[in-house]
């Protein structure tokens, strides 16, 4: 469980700035508050977590194994896993599993 203050915490950005991407994944029905200001995915909004973070854990991991830095590996993969279309994904996907085989 966590609140607004806890993300703000840990992702070391803003109060405001956590309280309005808050109400906007709110608004758009990703997620609900409780009385005690505790944060909840809703269903739909775990599905688009999951699927977000496929994509991070794909281009982390394909970023390093080409020999990106870590850290480095890790910032271009959060912007990467947001832009990229789900036919891009799934062909890449499809390309480094055939490379695996």
């Amino acid at each position: 469980m966590v609140r607004s203050v806890d993300v703000a915490r840990h992702m070391e950005v803003s109060k405001p700035s956590v309280c309005h991407a808050v109400a906007t994944l709110r608004d758009g029905g990703f997620l609900t508050m409780d009385e005690d200001h505790f944060l909840h995915l809703t269903d739909v909004g775990r599905e688009v977590a999951e699927k977000i973070y496929e994509r991070h854990c794909f281009f982390t991991e394909q970023l390093i194994a080409a020999g990106v830095d870590p850290k480095t590996a890790e910032a271009d993969a959060c912007r990467i896993e947001h832009i990229i279309s789900d036919e891009s994904f799934s062909r890449l996907k499809e390309a480094a599993t055939q490379e695996q085989d």
